[in-house]
């Protein structure tokens, strides 16, 4: 009797104890979701790698070769089995395709970092009182903030 009582109690305090893990992750999901900020769709994309600079190519003949064939992963393990068994010097091209492309690259988000900057240096200007007007809002009363 006294062990059954023992197995019970046990049950019961696993039960407590992975509810409140459950939570606790629950909860620091959550944070780690509100805590991305939202994407600039101004800002340039990264460059693709050489082997993405291939894949453009190979995705095309591939396709003219196997019509049949639908499966986005079969065209990407064709494309890296046959990525992995060219030579340095049949990857030249697309490392140099991919290196113009990073060049280029450097050039747009150099502007664009220049833009934020200006444009965070606009704000910055601002005089105290003008912040504090947009802060007032026209007399309205923010009742979260009260809280």
């Amino acid at each position: 009797m006294l062990c059954l009582m023992v197995h019970v109690f046990i049950f019961i305090l696993c039960r407590k104890l992975g509810k409140r893990k459950a939570d606790q992750s629950s909860q620091r999901r959550a944070a780690g979701k509100q805590k991305k900020g939202q994407k600039d769709p101004n800002k340039p994309k990264r460059p693709p790698s050489a082997f993405f600079v291939f894949l453009e190519e190979f995705r095309q003949t591939f396709k003219k070769e196997n019509p049949n064939v639908k499966a986005v992963s079969a065209v990407g393990k064709a494309g890296g089995q046959k990525w992995k068994s060219m030579s340095q010097a049949e990857k030249a091209p697309y490392e140099a395709k991919a290196a113009k492309r990073k060049a280029e690259y450097e050039k747009l988000i150099n502007a664009y970092n220049k833009k934020q900057d200006n444009s965070a240096d606009d704000e910055s200007e601002k005089s105290n009182s003008e912040i504090h007007d947009d802060e007032e809002g026209g007399g309205e009363v923010d009742i979260h903030k009260s809280l």
